[in-house]
């Protein structure tokens, strides 16, 4: 690899073309190409994928959340690793199917959105925090992610639509 390639801005590949010869450059993630030398970083694009999604989550807070207090508990004193340990908890007991999203969401979400299974309704790009944003359109309709952190605690996140 020569060091054009390593000084690359992320999410973007050279690559040669077959039918010029000449070199342009790929967006991984909208598979979008182009001749000139690329900038900035490549980001997904808002029109790559759905212009929305809706997600439930269940959030469990810690006391490095941005606000650690809730419709629960008016102050949380849980480690971050305490919050993760409980969170993969619910995580398994619906894989398992030993409870529903809603359920559990219902019954532990630190968020006010608990009350209604842990729906959020729709939202678009740039309505959530960017790692939870990150992961909700990641997720395919019915998928559940992984633990996702953010500033507000530590998600696990059901897309519905």
């Amino acid at each position: 690899m020569s060091d054009e390639e390593h000084s690359l801005p992320a999410g973007w590949e050279k690559r040669l073309s077959r039918s010029t010869g000449q070199h342009y450059y790929l967006n991984i993630y909208t598979k979008e190409s182009q001749w000139d030398r690329p900038e900035k970083p490549a980001e997904p694009s808002s029109t790559a994928g759905p212009g929305q999604v809706q997600c439930s989550h269940l959030l469990v807070k810690h006391e490095g959340s941005r606000r650690p207090s809730s419709w629960r508990e008016e102050n949380i004193t849980r480690s971050k690793k305490e919050a993760l340990e409980l969170l993969k908890g619910y995580r398994e007991d619906i894989v398992s199917g030993k409870f529903t999203f809603s359920e559990l969401a219902q019954k532990y979400s630190d968020c006010s959105s608990a009350k209604k299974g842990g729906d959020l309704g729709p939202f678009a790009r740039g309505a959530m925090q960017r790692p939870f944003e990150e992961a909700a359109f990641a997720l395919k309709v019915g998928e559940l992610s992984m633990p996702v952190e953010t500033d507000s605690g530590v998600h696990v996140i059901l897309r519905t639509a």
